[in-house]
């Protein structure tokens, strides 16, 4: 339901690879203002460079340091047999015909490609869309060099989380608070735009 006092910015759907995240994520952003109000808000403009998943997992840009040692979920015995024959990059389609059919079942008859399922990410690509449980089927999200899911940490850094940002419960529940999370830097550039909508609203409200 709309409140009858406000009116809403355009909706837009904002790519997080745009905003120092080295995730491909998307989240619909509204913004809402008071009808009185007579200026105009804009969305944070996109950043040019494009962050891949090293520099969220190594020293560099993004973070000083490596990311920390953390817990994380495994694969089961079967799913990580599966998951040693896909290269960094790759997925189910790269795995013998035979093995997807047994790996996809009736999945590997339907159309669409479903490049998640089985899925290794390269360390000069950005991560595909992080999900609430890292070793759920069709939804993997595999390390580039060994055959298991994302650690806790590893999770974070690529939702840029800094790394003294606690998380509370078992690991699977720190596992959904991440993977619920609009990534930071989205967030921090979306607060700096209503920052500036503000300071604009002031300025007019406020001549000097």
């Amino acid at each position: 339901m709309r409140c009858a006092c406000c009116t809403t910015v355009p909706v837009q759907v904002l790519k997080a690879i745009n905003y120092k995240v080295p995730q491909k994520r998307e989240r619909l952003i509204l913004v809402g203002i008071r009808k009185d109000i007579n200026v105009k808000y804009s969305y944070p403009k996109p950043h040019n460079k494009i962050y891949n998943l090293s520099d969220a997992l190594k020293k560099g840009e993004l973070y000083d340091k490596n990311v920390p040692k953390s817990e994380g979920s495994k694969y089961p015995d079967h799913k990580k047999e599966v998951l040693d024959l896909v290269p960094p990059k790759g997925y189910w389609r790269d795995l013998p015909v035979e093995i997807q059919k047994d790996f996809m079942g009736k999945s590997f008859y339907l159309g669409g490609g479903k490049t998640g399922i089985a899925r290794r990410i390269g360390w000069d690509e950005p991560c595909l869309t992080l999900t609430c449980s890292p070793a759920q089927k069709q939804t993997e999200r595999c390390h580039p060099d060994e055959t298991r899911p994302f650690t806790v940490r590893e999770y974070a850094r690529i939702q840029t989380f800094p790394d003294d940002w606690k998380f509370m419960g078992s690991i699977s529940q720190q596992y959904k608070q991440i993977g619920n999370a609009v990534p930071c830097n989205l967030g921090q550039e979306v607060g700096y735009s209503i920052i500036k909508f503000l300071n604009d609203y002031y300025s007019l409200s406020n001549p000097k």
